[in-house]
């Protein structure tokens, strides 16, 4: 499938297989989700180690790269059936951010309110390594203390959802 490549306003100019990607230049389109729940917990989920970019860190519970045909919408629903079994959510549209580091992309946050029980997700472990709910304080201190363990925007989309 396709990758969606777009602009620097996120308007679709080409598509392309993932392996003729130019990280150096190419911009792509992702959508994330944000998972709360009555505690105010975050769902985390830790990228398989297989994973060709950020193996084995821990990120939002949900993302994926758009392929052609798919919107950010239907992209996150498909993701977070796919990556951790979660169906029929409706997530409401977070903010929209443009990232320029190794690799570009835009970014679509969701955010979902949910008490999820992670004994009862379905986990494709060639997507993710494992899944945990951090309350704030855990969160920070995973971050302070294990950076390399997290994403190194996790701290500043944390402030942005608090």
């Amino acid at each position: 499938m396709k990758i969606i490549i777009v602009d620097d306003k996120d308007n679709v100019i080409d598509s392309k297989e993932r392996e003729a990607l130019d990280y150096s230049k190419d911009i792509y389109r992702v959508s994330a989700l944000w998972v709360l729940n009555n505690k105010k917990e975050i769902l985390l989920a830790r990228r398989a180690l297989s994973k060709k970019q950020n193996p084995g860190k821990w990120g939002p519970a949900v993302a994926g790269t758009i392929e052609e045909g798919e919107t950010y919408e239907s992209n996150i629903v498909k993701e977070a059936e796919e990556e951790l079994g979660l169906k029929n959510i409706n997530p409401k549209k977070g903010f929209k951010e443009l990232v320029l580091g190794q690799y570009k992309h835009f970014t679509q946050w969701f955010i979902l309110k949910k008490d999820i029980d992670l004994d009862k997700l379905k986990i494709n472990k060639d997507e993710v390594a494992q899944v945990g709910w951090f309350n704030e304080k855990q969160l920070l201190e995973k971050i302070d203390t294990n950076s390399d363990d997290v994403l190194k925007d996790m701290k500043g989309w944390f402030e942005k959802f608090r």
